[in-house]
């Protein structure tokens, strides 16, 4: 019989909570940061919408709230993440099949964000996540 051994933890959190955190707070801070320089420099940089400028601004900053709340291990992170997500596949989506999106999502980064998004949504549904973030 093999000895069961305990996972590893770092600060008492799962190391894919703490790559998913980790990686949600790197991927809200570039969006924010780009939705910052979209507002400074407008279509100067990226043939952008004010839309797009909004969208990408609040989208950096509730993915940095919702990781934030993921690691404290409140449920407010989990059903905002999943909230998120979910509007950023649909959104991704409708650009890729050239349906009537937010205005200025560009096309290339489209297919990259749905898979992403995908994989973060299918991890918070896994049964240890939602046990942990009292999902039910």
């Amino acid at each position: 019989m093999g000895v069961k051994r305990e996972p590893i933890t770092y600060k008492g959190r799962s190391i894919g909570i703490l790559v998913m955190v980790g990686a949600q707070l790197f991927i809200g801070a570039i969006h924010a940061l780009f939705g910052v320089l979209l507002f400074s420099f407008g279509s100067d940089v990226l043939p952008a919408t004010y839309a797009y400028d909004v969208y990408t601004l609040a989208f950096g900053l509730l993915v940095c709230v919702f990781a934030w709340y993921i690691w404290q291990g409140k449920r407010a992170g989990w059903v905002g993440t999943v909230a998120v997500s979910v509007f950023v596949t649909v959104a991704d989506a409708l650009v890729v099949l050239g349906l009537p999106s937010i205005p200025g999502i560009p096309l290339f980064a489209a297919p990259t964000e749905i898979v992403y998004s995908i994989v973060v949504i299918g991890y918070l549904f896994t049964e240890k996540v939602r046990k942990k973030l009292g999902v039910s």
